[in-house]
């Protein structure tokens, strides 16, 4: 099919605008049916499919020539105990150094001969295992993947070798002061349950867990009912079903002694963890209140809450005009170097907080408006602060699933959350339901008079005692 462009420079397009073409008003009106509720509409099905052994595969055939497939599981370190904490993160470097059926080597060829990337990470409830490839050589990942999973090698000389890598890594994230600061303010919120315990596991575990200690982790929580292999591109629901069957298909649900681990109730303490360090350039502080599981029906009005807190960074533009109360403050009064707003969901808690960078100066300060943030929210929200938040939530909702790898991801975690894929047409009518008075409800049930959880590292001397901030979590209205 030919296309003919004319440029309305030309001594064409200047008659065809002239005259009103109905080749322009055509073109026009083409570039305006394609509205926001009808690209919502219009999204790729998700389907899913389950095997008899309860293992489930969902995809989104989305044309691409590329496709992105992987397994997602639903264990990480909340599943561990305080002796194996840090196994998941010590599998995920293990899992690609080679199966019983591939040696590293031959492994790294399979993935190169491809052209394929691939990867895995691991959180506090699920692990992954993704690989991006091209459409026409899926089913090799699918069987890669499954290797992977169900045989890694874990060969005694690469676990010690492995151990050194993680002990760097591990001394590599203990820089980051801001991932310090939220594990520490996870460690304290959740004190005394496994949602407490860092991702990475502490480094004297890096040192002393063994092969029999992941075998162990594998065996309890690799399990069908448990897995799940998403796929997002140019990929054939059908096919997918078929290579699950294939290679995943003897994957056991059973469990020793029939013995199901079941995952212990988090509680959440309202506390305070402090690292004073005055030799650091900038402190960083979190405070955070029990936020809404995953599946809870707060969670959209509470992610309507953090929209319109928003964030900032001293790399921003727009200084006083920002959309963001918080953010203009913190341009006027220099308050803070960067904030953002998190809200963190689990299976049945989360943590709904702020993260700021500020100098040893400002602490005071910008904790008072972060509070009064907060504050504000649970009492005079209005209808164009709502307006603006849920816009923003859409923008960055929507935008982030802006390719293969990101969708199957989204796909991965919504069937461990839900056992679905929420469609965009269904965030957006939720986001469109909530209202200002929605908003004042919920924050007033998870914000207001609670008791908050609060982490600091740096120079923190300026920051107000517990007791200070627990009394600024309410106002004496008479």
């Amino acid at each position: 099919m030919a296309v003919s462009v004319f440029r309305v420079g030309s001594s064409v397009g200047r008659a065809l605008v002239k005259n009103r073409s109905p080749i322009l008003l055509s073109l026009r009106r083409g570039q305006a049916s394609v509205s926001y509720a009808k690209t919502l509409a219009g999204a790729p099905e998700t389907r899913l499919s389950s095997l008899e052994n309860g293992f489930r595969v969902a995809s989104e055939d989305t044309g691409h020539a590329t496709c992105t497939v992987g397994v997602w599981i639903g264990a990480g370190s909340r599943y561990e105990s305080y002796k194996n904490n840090g196994a998941s993160f010590f599998l995920e470097h293990m899992a690609f150094k080679g199966t019983k059926k591939h040696p590293q080597t031959a492994l790294e060829e399979q993935v190169e001969s491809m052209g394929a990337h691939l990867s895995a990470y691991t959180s506090r409830e699920h692990t992954a295992y993704y690989m991006k490839t091209l459409a026409k050589d899926v089913p090799k990942a699918v069987e890669l993947l499954s290797e992977v999973v169900q045989s890694c090698s874990l060969n005694e000389a690469e676990i010690e070798q492995q151990r050194r890598v993680v002990l760097c890594e591990l001394e590599e994230v203990g820089g980051s002061l801001q991932d310090v600061c939220l594990d520490l303010l996870h460690s304290t919120a959740f004190q005394g349950t496994s949602l407490g315990y860092s991702v990475l596991g502490p480094s004297n575990n890096a040192r002393t867990l063994t092969r029999r200690d992941l075998v162990e982790y594998i065996n309890s929580h690799y399990k069908a009912t448990r897995v799940v292999l998403a796929a997002a591109g140019g990929v054939n629901h059908e096919e997918l079903v078929s290579l699950a069957q294939t290679h995943f298909g003897l994957l056991s649900n059973e469990y020793e002694g029939d013995v199901i681990p079941l995952l212990a109730p988090c509680r959440f303490t309202g506390s305070e963890i402090l690292f004073r360090d005055d030799n650091l350039p900038l402190a960083h502080i979190a405070i955070a209140v029990e936020g809404a599981s995953v599946s809870s029906p707060d969670i959209v009005p509470l992610m309507v809450a953090n929209s319109i807190i928003g964030s900032f960074d001293l790399t921003y533009g727009g200084g006083k005009n920002l959309s963001s109360r918080l953010a203009r403050l913190a341009v006027e009064y220099n308050l803070c170097h960067s904030f953002q707003a998190f809200h963190s969901s689990y299976s049945d808690t989360g943590l709904l907080g702020i993260h700021f960078v500020t100098d040893k100066n400002n602490i005071e300060d910008m904790m008072h408006w972060v509070q009064n943030a907060w504050m504000n929210l649970c009492t005079t929200v209005t209808e164009s602060d709502v307006t603006r938040g849920k816009n923003t939530l859409k923008t960055r909702l929507f935008g982030q699933l802006n390719g293969t790898t990101p969708i199957c991801d989204d796909i991965g975690r919504h069937i461990l959350n839900y056992g679905r894929r929420i469609p965009l047409s269904e965030w957006d009518a939720r986001i469109n339901a909530v209202t200002p008075k929605m908003v004042r409800d919920v924050c007033s049930k998870y914000i207001y008079d609670k008791c908050p959880a609060v982490a600091a590292v740096g120079p923190i001397e300026q920051l107000p005692g517990y007791n200070r901030l627990r009394s600024a979590m309410y106002w004496l209205r008479f």
